[in-house]
């Protein structure tokens, strides 16, 4: 099973697709310490904690408090490892359990690379990206997709607040800046800026 979706010489990204929502979960691997995080225990734990102990994965990242997101956390604790989510997402974890918060604009060590924490609110009050300092990569969670912003109908969620988040906290990193979502495929930031109008106006 080969996962390595990109890399350069400092970095690896894993990726895996997950469960009946087609989840993606990714691994970030420094490949100077051989430290490693996990983005989203989605679901399918088995194949996740036989990544986790491949990879050296010590920690899980929540991009936010989702059912769908958040399925293999248990598992994930019983094996030992840390999970981090928001504070204003931690009610949603409440029946799986958590460990640790994440703050906005905290910044997060894996190895030599560094995460950025930018809380997204607007699919959930607590949706966060991580942005890997010095890379072009943004993991954005259900905030970002190809194709417009995550949905926000659900319980927390709000429109007009996910279009806020893109475009003042998203929309200002560089266009050659990849958008790694939560579900599909991979974006840019250049590819999607230019959008913001459309979605605004369809409503979703």
């Amino acid at each position: 099973m080969t996962t390595l979706h990109w890399a350069d010489s400092r970095l690896e990204v894993h990726r895996l697709v997950v469960g009946p929502y087609d989840n993606n979960v990714f691994v970030i691997r420094c490949r100077e310490t051989g430290e490693a995080v996990l983005i989203d225990a989605a679901n399918e734990h088995e194949k996740l904690l036989e990544l986790c102990t491949a990879l050296n994965v010590r920690r899980v990242l929540e991009t936010h408090g989702h059912w769908d997101h958040i399925q293999a956390v248990p598992a994930m604790r019983e094996a030992g490892l840390s999970v981090a989510v928001t504070a204003a997402d931690a009610p949603m974890l409440k029946d799986v359990g958590y460990d640790v918060f994440i703050d906005d604009a905290e910044v997060i060590e894996v190895g030599r690379l560094r995460l950025q924490a930018i809380h997204n609110p607007g699919h959930t009050p607590g949706s966060i990206s991580f942005l890997i300092e010095g890379s072009p990569l943004l993991f954005s969670g259900d905030t970002l997709f190809p194709g417009g912003p995550g949905g926000a109908k659900f319980e927390g969620g709000d429109f007009n607040t996910i279009i806020d988040s893109i475009d003042n906290k998203l929309f200002t990193l560089p266009p050659s800046t990849i958008v790694l979502p939560g579900h599909g495929l991979d974006t840019t930031i250049g590819n999607e800026r230019p959008h913001l109008q459309e979605w605004v106006d369809r409503g979703w």
